[in-house]
């Protein structure tokens, strides 16, 4: 789906500028730390957001990452996810808990006997949140936008299964009509593909194909223009059960009921506050004082606390994500494969799980979670500290002599340095090399990859839809998500072409598992483990969904006033 902050998924700034104004950036940092733990104390009463939220129907929501932007065509990290679908909608949406496709804009659609053509049925009475209609028509307008070169939508890539959407994109043609998405009437569009499709419907749950309101965004610049106010608290305007009341930088994002959502009726929150917790242990804190209903993570000091304690605040599950490292294939020394092999092979897995994360994460020695949709990804990864050391030398650094320092950047988040703590003294201990340590404001982070300022940068994939493609595809030559300078025209040809025409799943899988060997082989990404999502939920929250995607729906939350509140001195 995107990158995990703590990723996935935001957009970002500049190593050199963030390097300069270090300091500034902590005391805001500090200063936004004080306000959240200070802060909003509820009514003045002494009453904690928690129990004042229980009664009033208001979500306090731990989000990582202050958000970079909410403009579902440029958003790639999980942190602008959550926010997005709370304020906007796709065609369809996902059962919160088994994942299948259900009605969301879209109340019915129909799919030709070839798998090619589907056509859905809009809902009359779906509105945009400033009472505008809403209609087919907004759908065409906004997938035309988004495959504006111009805009720079990092996953433009997703709409390339529509017909003759790669070509538009690329520029072999120009003329949009010939686009496979037909706005037949106002309530009725149809959607033509390139090949049969089997992930197509998940795909609309996406933020990526997120209508996005025309008048607002023209109001406020061209429809490809980056950047521009339209997203901003009093201009937003989605089509979402909720509407966007307030954004404070470093302190929320607030969010409420929108009252001309098609199944307003239905929603049962008044309000939810989304708050950058990026330090999370500060974040376990704002939980345990009544300040939070949800913790975006937890730190794994506190696993076995909460585990003991046996309360079911702590709530773990199979996640479908994968945490890896890039290489930027850019830089010199990184540009010879040996040596990337090297530092893969360098990295013993099972002790970054046992011992460093310690809340059931499974090692990975492959960029696709196993089991996704039948698919076993097949690897010869392994920990080989002997064959990494003559890989080394052959590529010209025996024992490492000559190895230039190397910089591993992550964002920031306690997690993600002890892993890069650890991977720097392995490969100290089994390369002789030298390893440097930087991390990173969330948005700056995501900055410096997509700029290609950095050495070797921590990463993460949460699954998007339940399908292998979703982790494969982007990898593709020039991808968005790709920010390796990785290009092999030979995999692309498999995923791009092959794989979509392959007669029956099984030959799909088979597709699959060739291309991931030549990613592997390669390596310009270096997998190291399997999410599980562990967070600190309220038992006030009811509804809260437990699917391998994290995804929430916060329309059909609600908070039981009588659950009692967690937290509690410790």
């Amino acid at each position: 789906m995107k990158p995990e902050s703590v990723d996935n998924m935001l957009p970002a700034s500049r190593m050199p500028t963030e390097r300069l104004f270090a300091p500034a950036f902590r005391t805001v940092w500090l200063l936004a730390t004080v306000l959240l733990l200070s802060g909003l104390g509820a009514c003045g009463s002494g009453e904690n957001r928690v129990t004042a939220g229980n009664r009033d129907g208001v979500l306090h929501w731990g989000n990582a990452s202050e958000p970079q932007g909410l403009d579902p065509h440029i958003a790639t990290g999980v942190p602008e996810h959550k926010i997005i679908t709370a304020l906007m909608e796709g065609l369809v949406l996902k059962d919160s808990t088994t994942l299948e496709p259900i009605p969301g804009v879209a109340k019915s659609w129909d799919i030709s006997d070839d798998g090619l053509v589907y056509t859905f049925y809009l809902r009359e009475n779906a509105r945009w949140s400033n009472g505008d209609p809403h209609n087919a028509h907004d759908y065409v307008w906004s997938w035309w936008r988004a495959l504006q070169p111009a805009l720079g939508n990092l996953y433009a890539y997703m709409y390339f299964p529509i017909e003759n959407s790669q070509p538009y994109y690329e520029g072999t043609i120009s003329d949009f009509e010939q686009v496979g998405v037909k706005a037949l009437d106002d309530y009725t569009l149809q959607v033509t593909l390139e090949n049969a499709t089997p992930y197509f419907l998940q795909l609309l749950d996406h933020y990526s194909l997120f209508p996005v309101h025309r008048p607002t965004i023209e109001k406020f610049g061209t429809a490809d223009e980056r950047g521009t106010r339209w997203t901003f608290e009093g201009n937003l305007v989605g089509n979402g059960a909720f509407q966007l009341e307030e954004w404070k930088i470093n302190r929320h994002v607030r969010v409420g009921r929108n009252p001309y959502y098609w199944g307003a009726d239905d929603v049962k929150l008044n309000q939810i506050y989304f708050y950058p917790t990026e330090n999370i242990t500060t974040e376990e804190r704002m939980y345990r004082a009544g300040q939070l209903h949800y913790t975006y993570e937890v730190p794994v000091d506190k696993v076995a606390v909460y585990q003991e304690k046996g309360s079911g605040e702590l709530q773990i599950y199979p996640y479908l994500g994968s945490y890896f490292y890039r290489f930027n294939t850019n830089v010199e020394h990184l540009k010879d494969r040996r040596v990337r092999r090297a530092l893969g092979m360098a990295v013993d897995r099972q002790q970054i799980t046992d011992q460093v994360l310690k809340a059931g994460q499974v090692p990975s020695y492959a960029i696709t979670p196993p089991d996704t949709m039948g698919y076993f990804p097949e690897s010869d990864l392994s920990f080989d500290p002997d064959k990494a050391r003559a890989l080394l030398a052959e590529a010209g650094y025996p024992n490492g002599a000559g190895f230039p320092v190397t910089e591993i950047l992550y964002n920031t988040q306690e997690e993600h340095r002890k892993v890069a703590v650890a991977i720097q003294q392995m490969w100290k201990q089994y390369l002789n090399i030298d390893v440097k340590l930087l991390n990173q404001e969330w948005k700056v982070y995501l900055d410096s990859e997509t700029n290609f300022d950095y050495e070797i940068s921590r990463a993460s994939w949460i699954g998007d839809y339940v399908d292998p493609n979703n982790f494969l595809d982007m990898w593709l030559c020039g991808g968005g998500n790709n920010r390796t300078g990785w290009c092999n025209p030979e995999y692309d040809r498999l995923i791009l072409e092959d794989a979509p025409e392959a007669p029956d799943h099984e030959a799909r899988l088979k597709i699959f598992a060739k291309a991931e060997k030549m990613l592997l082989a390669d390596m310009p990404v270096m997998p190291i483990y399997i999410y599980t999502s562990k967070h600190l939920i309220s038992p006030a929250i009811q509804n809260f969904p437990k699917n391998i995607l994290n995804q929430p729906s916060f329309k059909d939350m609600y908070l039981d006033p009588n659950a009692g509140r967690a937290g509690g001195s410790r």
